[in-house]
């Protein structure tokens, strides 16, 4: 009876020490709420979805990059440019999922990695068509030898391409690149998305060589750079 008495008293003294313990680190479990799902991360064992066909250049990208969210979103960055330094040109591919959209507009994220401050820091350059249909160009506003950027929105396949290029001695080479750029993006794989197989292959019956995207933009003034004003009312 006295073994059992000891046992007894000693486990309630644990338990009070436990509680104790768990007491005083409460104010700390609750400031620290639930644990939220990580961010973006890169998928080094994803395999690449899209590719630039060589029809018209042999250049490969310097990189090819997959991000992931826990929601279910994808972003595919091709870069390209010289080695160790800052890349000449950049296209990404985002599908997004169940994760929360962005906040602001679209164009912040573009305004940030063109080096603005904000989206009110970019300026229209034009419009140029390519197999996914006209795009809007961006450049730093009064930068007339600025890179150009975009931002294409695909609704019907839940599909938005973003990106921006310095390629290009002139505006219309830089622009003609632009279109070059979004020309060759090829579907490598689709998954289990009909709607993306879909989209690529209707966007391939469009598709125009960059030497006759080259010639149309030189001489198409209504889509040029300065956007003039047309005189009189429409």
């Amino acid at each position: 009876m006295l073994a059992r008495l000891i046992a007894y008293v000693g486990t309630l003294a644990l338990l009070a020490i436990v509680g104790v313990h768990l007491w005083d680190r409460l104010p700390e479990i609750v400031d620290a709420g639930p644990a939220e799902p990580a961010g973006w991360s890169v998928a080094p064992r994803s395999e690449p979805a899209f590719a630039l066909s060589r029809t018209d250049s042999p250049d490969k990208p310097e990189s090819y990059e997959v991000l992931r969210h826990p929601g279910g979103g994808r972003k595919d960055a091709l870069r390209w440019g010289l080695p160790g330094i800052w890349p000449t040109a950049e296209l990404e591919i985002y599908r997004p999922g169940a994760e929360p959209g962005p906040s602001g507009p679209a164009t912040a994220e573009l305004a940030a990695q063109m080096g603005a401050q904000g989206p009110s820091d970019l300026e229209a350059a034009g419009v140029i068509d390519s197999k996914f249909g006209h795009v809007t160009l961006l450049r730093l506003a009064g930068g007339q030898r600025s890179c150009l950027g975009f931002v294409r929105r695909l609704d019907e396949s839940d599909l938005q391409l973003s990106g921006w290029s310095c390629q290009g001695e002139t505006l219309p080479a830089r622009r003609a690149a632009v279109s070059c750029m979004l020309n060759r993006l090829v579907l490598l794989k689709a998954g289990n998305d009909p709607k993306l197989a879909e989209l690529f292959a209707r966007a391939e019956l469009r598709r125009s060589s960059c030497a006759n995207v080259t010639s149309a933009i030189s001489t198409d003034w209504v889509t040029a750079a300065q956007n003039p004003l047309l005189r009189g009312g429409l």
